[in-house]
């Protein structure tokens, strides 16, 4: 394994502090703003519709997963990897006025707020590398607007992966027959484990990876 560079660990985690933190709150307020338009306002209730990351970390999802990840990403690979979650938005499905097809509309906002913020982050990082002159004040906020990108990216391809419980999986219970859903509510239950285990075989890396450096290319493409 590398040493780590710490100063440079400090400088990433200090510029990925705020997008990362937005990226998975708003993601989850995605989720509570749509329940609440189809009719379920448990969300609203509890206070959880709020740009405010203090209602929705998670103190393992949104802090202690991305920090090590981020730290063994660093170790193995040498290049900072991390993903992670905050605190899930409750939903009540009996609130739901079609509640098999509302709730896989519920399920991909989440995954549409990651890619608008990956917009907004690819539109700052054009507006930073014009706009500041000061090339030292400019590496900061060009690499903050790249884990924007990138960390939205991540955010947006696993979640559509179709394992529950991730976005994805709800989506698709949405959309197949009933026999298949209830199939996939049964899986849920091993989704987390699952998805952990496609990542020590290196599934996940083969099939995310490809779909991220497409989307990344062609963001940069248009806008920058």
């Amino acid at each position: 394994m590398d040493e780590i560079d710490i100063g440079y660990l400090i400088r990433l985690i200090a510029a990925g502090a705020i997008p990362v933190l937005f990226a998975i709150t708003l993601h989850e307020v995605a989720h509570g703003w749509v329940a609440h338009k189809l009719g379920d306002s448990t969300a609203k209730m509890l206070g959880r519709l709020t740009v405010n990351p203090l209602r929705h970390i998670d103190p393992v999802g949104t802090v202690a997963l991305p920090l090590g990840m981020l730290v063994f990403s660093m170790l193995t690979i040498g290049q900072p990897f991390a993903f992670g979650w905050a605190k899930p938005i409750p939903v009540n499905t009996r609130n739901l006025r079609q509640p098999r097809r509302d709730m896989a509309i519920v399920a991909i906002a989440g995954p549409l707020a990651n890619f608008l913020m990956a917009v907004f982050w690819v539109l700052m990082l054009a507006v930073f590398a014009y706009a500041i002159p000061d090339e030292n004040i400019g590496d900061g906020f060009i690499t903050m607007a790249r884990i924007g990108l990138v960390f939205n990216l991540v955010l947006l391809v696993l979640n559509l992966l179709p394992i529950p419980p991730l976005d994805g999986g709800r989506v698709l219970a949405g959309l197949v027959p009933r026999s298949v859903a209830d199939l996939l509510d049964r899986i849920e239950p091993y989704g987390f484990p699952i998805l952990i285990g496609l990542m020590l075989l290196g599934v996940l890396d083969r099939v995310m990876w490809p779909v991220i450096d497409v989307l990344y290319s062609l963001l940069i493409d248009i806008i920058v």
